[in-house]
C-alpha cells in the first residue's frame, strides 16, 4: 500500500492512512483455519503478538453474534477486543466490528477473507475505519503478530 500524501484529502487518500492490510500463507487447508479463527478454545492457543497471550475467548458465530478477545500483556494488564459480526461466509470471510476496551473511543471494521491455495490457506486481514495512522500501526503490528502466531500454531499441527 502506498504511503499518502497528507495534503491529498481525497476520500481514497483518507481510507489508506486509516486502514491496513496484512496477509499471510498458512500451511492448512482452509476449513481448519478458519475454525482455528472461530472457535474459542483454538483461538487462545494462537492469537496475540508476542509477548501477548489470550487467557478468555468467548465467539457467538452467528451474524449479529457477538466476540469478546483477552489481550493479556507481560505486565498482567488485560485489553478486550470485542465487537459484533456483521457476514459470515464459512470458511471464506467474516466481517466483524472492533473495539477495545480499556483503549481510545473507537470502533472499526475487520474483513478476514481465507483464501484456499491447495493445502495451505492465503490469510488477508483488512481492518478499517482505524482514527488515525498512529493506531493504524499499532494495529498492523499486533495483526503481524497474530498472524505470526496462527502460521506457528499450523507448523507445530501438520
Amino acid at each position: 500500500m502506498r504511503e499518502p500524501d497528507p495534503r491529498d484529502s481525497s476520500p481514497l487518500a483518507a481510507d489508506e492512512r486509516t486502514s491496513l492490510v496484512v496477509r499471510r500463507t498458512v500451511h492448512a487447508p482452509v476449513e481448519r483455519v478458519f475454525a482455528a479463527w472461530t472457535q474459542p478454545a483454538r483461538l487462545r492457543e494462537w492469537w496475540g503478538p508476542e509477548p501477548i497471550t489470550c487467557p478468555e475467548a468467548e465467539v457467538d458465530l452467528r451474524v449479529g453474534g457477538r466476540y469478546r478477545i483477552a489481550n493479556r500483556y507481560a505486565d498482567g494488564t488485560i485489553v478486550w477486543i470485542s465487537g459484533e459480526f456483521e457476514r459470515i461466509e464459512a470458511p471464506h470471510t467474516l466481517v466483524y466490528t472492533w473495539s477495545l476496551a480499556p483503549g481510545p473511543a473507537m470502533s472499526s471494521r475487520v474483513t478476514v477473507r481465507f483464501n484456499s491455495e491447495g493445502g495451505a490457506t492465503e490469510v488477508v486481514v483488512h481492518h478499517e475505519q482505524l482514527p488515525d495512522a498512529g493506531i493504524r500501526d499499532m494495529h498492523d503490528q499486533g495483526w503481524q503478530g497474530c498472524l505470526d502466531g496462527l502460521a506457528a500454531y499450523f507448523d507445530r499441527r501438520p
